[in-house]
């Protein structure tokens, strides 16, 4: 019964730690996430700014997952080369060593300082970052106290003689070991827990340090092995090859580890007598070493990716969600910035709908209408696409920016999903019905009308922009765009009724004139625009108005 009690102790001391491990990672990929994304896409140049840039970013996040996400994604949207990313993940491989070797010394005293410091920034801050950086202390200390708790509860597991026995077993079998180490990895999602349990572990001699090694490069390559398999399902394999050839390389590594692993603890033992010092030691030179090594390979390397994943040739769907990577959704910075991306889809499939509508009246092209009214479904489902993704974060780990941020990318594409429901149902029904009739607008009312489409392309380019800028200027002109098509609907309505006026035959008062169906359907286009960009953002700015009434109705304040 004793043994049972203290087997829960640990694993709850297990569980302590890995959480205490994700709000270290989770805190710093809130309070640098989107800066770091920015340094590193800035990075991507050569091999060794790019394989610094890796080491850099993933010191900082401590998780070589969320730095890959990152380089994946701009490796298969095309902004990076190949050889360059893999550069990136050569040096996230060394940078997630860093907090090991952090954590190898006795410095479990600083804890309890660690969680009051977290404690105090978390809840005395009003700032975001400083409650993210709280979060990160909270995380290291617990981290710390887990580790401390774990060496005591080893100290009388390990001297269960079926326990030691099962384990002395495993030192015959260094592949077996190295399997167990990638599973332990894999199912924790962090080689860095792997690792520490590992080191506590050896520390109380519950395992020889051979065995102990054969764990530490089983954690290295189950880490690598959770982005190959979450992207498995990539349309494009393309996509693929990042995350594939990390596996490959800590793989390679691995295997030619293997065979040398008695030789190596010896000459650990020798250099270090310290095991935990030891693991941590082999832990960064594993990694430091297949950096040295693959970094001048890599043009070669890469070559040989592209045979083995080349790219698909075939038509892209282009209702096929690109950027929504579901192993990002750990990560909520990321994801939500990958849904960004995804939004800025649906404004070029508008843009395509409303250059296919201009199309129609300006050449009575009756083709382009199928083809445009098609793009509508694309709308829909990359709509549905983005806010499917959105909802499956995790709302525990989302802060206010988030949500805030997660809000946005829905609203906008909500909106412009809606704004192609009016341009296929009304614009473009009623452009094919006019070419059905033969009614061709006259010359003014159709330089009047490519006029107005212009002036919505451009104002979608607004809205775009806005997505990501966010800047306050520019929503004000993008809100103005709102009185622009209210004014030039009320032109057209007074140029109906004094037409009404006119004696039979007489040239029209203005022969620019609109229907004024059209000038609504633009005009509704247009305002699901402004709302989908603009107002967001004047309302965060306060410069939004509660209502355009000149006083508020009775019972209002």
């Amino acid at each position: 019964m004793a043994v049972i009690l203290t087997l829960l102790d640990l694993a709850g001391t297990v569980a302590l730690l890995l959480w205490g491990v994700r709000m270290v990672q989770t805190g710093l990929q809130r309070a640098f996430g989107p800066q770091l994304r920015g340094f590193l896409a800035r990075a991507l140049g050569d091999r060794p700014r790019a394989f610094l840039a890796g080491l850099g970013v993933t010191t900082l996040l401590q998780s070589s997952t969320a730095t890959g996400l990152m380089v994946t994604g701009f490796a298969a949207g095309g902004s990076v080369a190949l050889v360059p990313a893999l550069a990136v993940m050569l040096g996230a491989n060394i940078g997630t060593t860093l907090i090991v070797q952090l954590l190898s010394f006795d410095v479990a005293r600083l804890a309890p300082l660690l969680v009051l410091l977290g404690f105090l920034l978390f809840r005395r801050s009003t700032a975001s970052r400083r409650r993210d950086l709280g979060r990160v202390a909270i995380g290291l200390g617990l981290m710390l106290m887990a580790l401390h708790q774990m060496l005591g509860l080893l100290a009388p597991i390990g001297s269960q003689p079926g326990l030691r026995g099962a384990l002395a077993a495993l030192q015959g079998e260094p592949l077996v070991t190295l399997l167990i180490g990638a599973a332990l990895s894999w199912a924790a999602h962090s080689s860095v827990a792997v690792v520490l349990l590992v080191m506590s572990l050896a520390t109380h001699g519950v395992v020889a340090l051979p065995v102990a090694l054969a764990l530490v490069l089983g954690a290295n390559l189950g880490t690598a092995l959770n982005p190959v398999l979450e992207g498995a399902g990539a349309a494009d394999p393309a996509a693929r090859r990042v995350p594939m050839g990390n596996l490959l390389i800590r793989a390679a590594g691995c295997l030619a580890a293997l065979p040398a692993l008695p030789w190596l603890a010896q000459g650990l033992a020798a250099l270090q007598p310290d095991p935990a010092r030891a693991l941590a030691d082999a832990h960064t030179g594993f990694n430091l070493l297949l950096g040295l090594v693959f970094l001048p390979l890599l043009p070669a390397y890469a070559r040989l990716l592209r045979r083995l994943l080349p790219a698909r040739l075939e038509q892209e769907d282009p209702s096929r969600p690109r950027h929504l990577d579901r192993a990002a959704l750990e990560n909520p910075a990321i994801a939500i910035g990958l849904a960004a991306r995804e939004a800025l889809r649906l404004a070029d499939v508008l843009q395509e709908m409303l250059q296919g509508m201009r199309d129609a009246f300006a050449r009575d092209d009756r083709g382009v209408i199928p083809e445009t009214r098609r793009m509508d479904d694309v709308l829909d489902r990359l709509n549905a696409a983005i806010k499917d993704y959105l909802t499956a974060l995790d709302g525990a780990a989302l802060d206010a920016a988030d949500r805030r941020r997660a809000e946005r990318i829905l609203l906008f594409a909500t909106h412009l999903e809606q704004a192609g429901d009016v341009v296929d149902r009304n614009l473009m029904a009623e452009a094919a019905k006019r070419l059905k009739r033969g009614l061709a607008p006259p010359p003014a009312q159709r330089a009047a009308l490519l006029a107005l489409v212009d002036r919505l392309q451009s104002n979608l380019g607004q809205a775009a922009s806005l997505l990501l800028t966010e800047d306050l200027r520019a929503a004000r002109l993008l809100a103005g765009e709102k009185a622009r098509f209210r004014d030039i609907e009320r032109r057209a309505v007074q140029a109906h009724f004094a037409g009404l006026h006119q004696p039979a035959g007489s040239a029209p008062a203005d022969p620019g004139a609109l229907p004024l169906d059209l000038i609504r359907d633009l005009k509704r286009v247009n305002a699901h625009l402004v709302e989908a960009a603009a107002y967001p953002v004047l309302r965060e700015g306060g410069e939004l108005l509660p209502t355009r009434l000149a006083s508020p109705l009775d019972g209002e304040e």
